[in-house]
């Protein structure tokens, strides 16, 4: 038996955190899951040991040792890369579900419309990094700039986040960009909180209540 790949997407402050854990609670109770299977909730980046270590260079580097762009790329590369191997693949492969915050998409969004970056060379990055795994099912909540940054308020935000409204709005319109182009699951992030966990619960049962198909879903 295959398990499933769910993969929530987003920008900074869309409600990810917050409707992941309530899938968490939820999935398993759902009757989706098959007999025996376990819920894999993991991250981008950080979702190994060695993520971890390189979530913490990109996001909170050391001072006078922030990665230049296209390090950046790599450093994200390497930690998909290391998240496949050791972490996606062994559990789809045992049956077991993964929800996952943040996949492919976002670097997508970050260090290509956001950063300017090659999509073309960021797309050669994604293939070899994931060997060819993609989602089954990517939901975007779907949240405008001017929300994002209200949610945040007088949190740090970190060295992504920190780049600027003007970087900020290019990776909001690069994820519409990309939820067309991917076929990706629109959420309205700004709905009331339980009208978004509803909303992905419905959507989950919609879209992931057949048989699974491994390589080839957006």
């Amino acid at each position: 038996m295959s398990g499933r790949f769910l993969v929530l997407e987003g920008i900074d402050g869309c409600g990810k955190t917050t409707q992941i854990e309530a899938l968490r609670a939820w999935l398993p109770a759902s009757g989706l899951m098959g007999p025996g299977a376990r819920l894999v909730v993991t991250r981008e980046p950080g979702g190994t040991a060695l993520g971890r270590a390189l979530r913490a260079l990109l996001l909170s580097p050391p001072e006078d040792a922030a990665p230049s762009s296209l390090s950046e790329l790599l450093l994200y590369a390497a930690d998909r890369a290391q998240h496949v191997e050791a972490c996606l693949r062994p559990a789809l492969a045992s049956g077991d579900w993964v929800l996952c915050d943040r996949f492919t998409g976002s670097t997508a969004a970050y260090q290509g419309y956001g950063r300017g970056l090659s999509l073309a060379t960021i797309h050669q990055l994604e293939t070899l990094a994931t060997a060819g795994l993609e989602a089954d099912l990517t939901l975007w909540l779907d949240l405008p700039l001017a929300g994002s940054l209200r949610r945040r308020g007088d949190r740090p935000a970190d060295r992504i986040e920190s780049a600027g409204d003007a970087f900020l709005q290019r990776v909001s319109d690069g994820f519409a960009t990309l939820a067309r182009q991917r076929g990706w699951q629109r959420v309205d992030g700004g709905l009331p909180r339980e009208q978004v966990t509803a909303r992905c619960r419905e959507l989950i049962a919609t879209q992931l209540g057949g048989a699974p198909s491994r390589e080839g879903h957006g």
